[in-house]
């Protein structure tokens, strides 16, 4: 089948993660996504190493994100650059960006300039907080909005320090919501024959990402969340729920009756604990009595004692065993990509299916102004 956006043109003018992430979705739904980078250094994150392993010189990092894109680059201080970038400009569907704003508007990559060319282009951007807000010049990195969105008290136990999450979960929730709403806006250009300006902000994706919770904590007097002080899994959710180490690993338990947890556990001990407490009140010396049951045997013990009796419980893996299960083959969410120096290597697909097909691509990123002459562009 057609992939959903074949013959829409999007260039991606962004960098680092978040709205390169968008342009990344986008590209394997189907469209043209040209990648447009500063001349000389490209895209930051071409350098920016996550580890010490490099796909042709450039960070595996960059490759992650911009596979299946065309490289343009471009020296847009320059007028002869400016042309060319105007023309391409003409030609598209969306632009995407996510500088400060006071960059953009100096690189007339800013709504108003990219709309005197194009009205009906779809302007895509993120910021870290807004262009009025009073933080509005600080870095939008991932770590610090993390630490001003409340989300680092979600995670560990109650006598720890905030605990970030192990991904750039600011940079990743903003560009989905980036991606969201540029479809919504490619419908409304189809629809009306006009443009429109999509903005999202790192810290506001991270707050929504917290909607659940913050919705209790404004209706209720902003009282906060306790986290449990031991295994806290979520601070709303008692016990069991939580990860519990057993002989050989780990076992995660979600929702489950004490009750009936101990009875099929055999531990008369919990069930006469339970007699005159409650999980309301006793949640983290529950979890201690069960850690101290689960420890004694091995996670497949106690799997096959807990899922015949449907038991919400699986075992938590690592990478290593998630490939070992077949998880990424079952799956299918492994993929290869060819470099465009021939370079093949793996990655995942776009999760998304459509009418039951998988899309996949083994387009890698462009090597720094790779597409230039395909696009009649020699001076830059």
């Amino acid at each position: 089948m057609n992939k959903p956006l074949e013959g829409i043109r999007v260039l991606d003018c962004s960098q680092f993660l978040s709205a390169p992430s968008a342009g990344l979705k986008i590209a394997d739904l189907g469209a043209e996504v040209i990648k447009v980078e500063k001349k000389g250094s490209g895209d930051i994150c071409r350098q920016l190493y996550v580890s010490n392993f490099k796909i042709d010189n450039d960070s595996s990092l960059f490759h992650a994100i911009n596979r299946n894109k065309q490289g343009l680059e471009l020296n847009l201080k320059e007028a002869s650059a400016q042309q060319s970038f105007q023309a391409l400009v003409k030609t598209a569907d969306v632009v995407l960006v996510n500088f400060r704003p006071s960059v953009a508007k100096k690189l007339k990559l800013d709504a108003d300039s990219i709309h005197q060319i194009n009205p009906k282009i779809v302007y895509g951007e993120i910021t870290g907080y807004g262009e009025a807000s009073p933080w509005s010049s600080w870095p939008g990195q991932d770590l610090l909005v993390q630490g001003m969105s409340g989300i680092c008290y979600l995670n560990g136990d109650k006598e720890q320090a905030p605990l970030p999450f192990g991904l750039s979960m600011a940079d990743l929730a903003a560009g989905e919501h980036l991606c969201q709403g540029v479809l919504a806006g490619i419908f409304n250009a189809q629809q009306t024959g006009k443009g429109c300006v999509i903005q999202t902000e790192l810290l506001t994706s991270l707050m929504d990402l917290q909607f659940e919770s913050f919705t209790t904590f404004l209706n209720n007097g902003n009282e906060l969340p306790v986290r449990s002080g031991f295994h806290n899994a979520n601070p709303y959710i008692d016990a069991p729920y939580g990860i519990y180490e057993t002989k050989n690993g780990h076992l995660a338990i979600a929702m489950c009756p004490i009750e009936k947890l101990a009875e099929l556990l055999d531990y008369p001990e919990l069930t006469a604990f339970m007699a005159s407490h409650s999980v309301e009140h006793d949640s983290d010396e529950i979890k201690r009595m069960l850690q101290a049951k689960l420890i004694t045997q091995t996670t497949e013990d106690w799997l096959a004692i807990l899922e015949p009796a449907d038991i919400w419980c699986t075992k938590v893996l690592d990478w290593q065993q998630m490939e070992q299960a077949g998880l990424f083959e079952e799956l299918h969410m492994k993929q290869t990509i060819i470099s465009s120096d021939g370079t093949p290597f793996y990655t995942t697909r776009c999760p998304i299916r459509i009418n039951g097909e998988i899309f996949t691509s083994p387009k890698g990123a462009p090597t720094l102004g790779e597409d230039n002459l395909n696009f009649g562009i020699k001076e830059t």
